[in-house]
């Protein structure tokens, strides 16, 4: 029905407006609609926080009973953080349910369907799938493979170049590119950057987003052999958001224990290439309940999430400049391919355009190397 795309669209809106503050829980809309009017909208606003439904019944009161609910994914019926939503959809009088998909939490899967329609209520499904799917991809992913969802950003010239030759590259992209990644890292547990970087640029890596209440990212620091300096910033603003460094054996006990004396926590790695390291960090990181990680370089250690086969979303800047240079710096380094069989390829890009520069959101990985 042209009806329940309609209102299927807003809750979909609605769900987004909780971007950032909800992980590890998903993104969730719920609009409530009774005789063709909007008498109650709400979102899942923050983790721990009431569900979506809840809110949309809230503001609906009494008026619900007999109304139509949308909501962007199965309600749940387990307690957790908050009761189940099934139970207060059913106590409510809600008499039709329109969802796009299932959750596939092991703890949901179908199970809120089931009691809805155990209690009378017509549950309806499929509509916006693809769309609710995308809204929730990170969700979807770090539920199904118990790995963070991961994201490469980078920036570079047309002809590639994240740098010159000397190793200048502020600024490539232009200030609404910049900005832009603020919001990346609003929505991403974790951002990651490889030893190179904190050396080379000292970065702060936490959220500035303008007008607007920001989170800092867990901040994790890939230092093979303990070459993060002890007077880098990201050291010594442990009140902004905790630090990870993640080593290997060749880190020695000594320089371990100055950076836990900064207050950073240190993973020693026991993988036998960057890989299989890579592969070993995403899997702590899950366990420590990251659902996202946002990779921002440099060079060396976005080569290694590619070899690792885990990049999930990759995004990059492009500026309308030439750099040049035959030894000026791209992206991606390391040894890469030897053939283009092997390279890793994108099913989907997206265009946009943000002030001068291009930017490409390329998804869908296909398998390469």
């Amino acid at each position: 029905m042209v009806e329940d795309r309609q209102y299927m669209e807003r809750a979909l809106r609605a769900a987004a407006r909780g971007s950032g503050n909800t992980r590890p829980n998903p993104l969730v809309g719920a609009v409530i609609v009774r005789d063709g009017e909007v008498i109650g909208e709400g979102w899942h606003e923050a983790y721990g926080t009431a569900h979506a439904e809840v809110n949309a019944l809230n503001r609906a009161g009494e008026a619900a009973a007999g109304a139509t609910m949308y909501v962007t994914l199965e309600p749940c019926s387990h307690h957790g953080k908050t009761p189940p939503c099934c139970e207060a959809i059913v106590k409510a009088g809600i008499t039709r349910l329109v969802c796009p998909m299932v959750d596939p939490n092991p703890q949901v899967r179908g199970r809120g369907f089931d009691y809805l329609r155990e209690h009378g209520v017509e549950v309806i499904t499929g509509i916006m799938e693809e769309e609710a799917e995308k809204l929730n991809e990170v969700f979807l992913h770090y539920i199904t493979t118990s790995r963070p969802f991961v994201t490469v950003k980078t920036a570079m010239s047309l002809d590639g170049k994240i740098a010159t030759a000397t190793g200048s590259s502020r600024w490539i992209s232009g200030e609404e590119s910049r900005a832009y990644v603020h919001t990346l890292r609003h929505q991403s547990a974790a951002i990651a950057v490889g030893v190179n970087t904190i050396i080379a640029d000292d970065p702060l890596l936490t959220t500035r987003l303008e007008g607007k209440i920001s989170r800092n990212p867990l901040r994790v620091i890939y230092d093979s052999s303990g070459r993060t300096p002890l007077e880098a910033r990201v050291l010594n603003t442990l009140n902004l958001s905790a630090v990870l460094i993640f080593s290997t054996p060749a880190l020695t006990p000594q320089q371990r224990h100055l950076y836990e004396q900064k207050g950073a926590q240190v993973i020693i790695l026991n993988g036998s290439d960057r890989a299989e390291l890579v592969r070993e960090s995403l899997r702590i990181l899950a366990e420590k309940q990251i659902d996202s990680l946002l990779v921002e370089g440099g060079g060396t250690l976005i080569d290694s999430f590619f070899a690792a086969d885990s990049v999930n979303r990759y995004i990059t800047h492009i500026a309308p400049m030439i750099i040049g240079g035959a030894t000026a710096l791209t992206p991606v380094a390391g040894q890469g391919v030897d053939s283009l069989e092997k390279a890793c390829r994108f099913g989907e890009v997206e265009v946009h355009r943000m002030g001068e520069d291009i930017v490409l959101f390329a998804t869908g990985r296909r398998k390469g190397r």
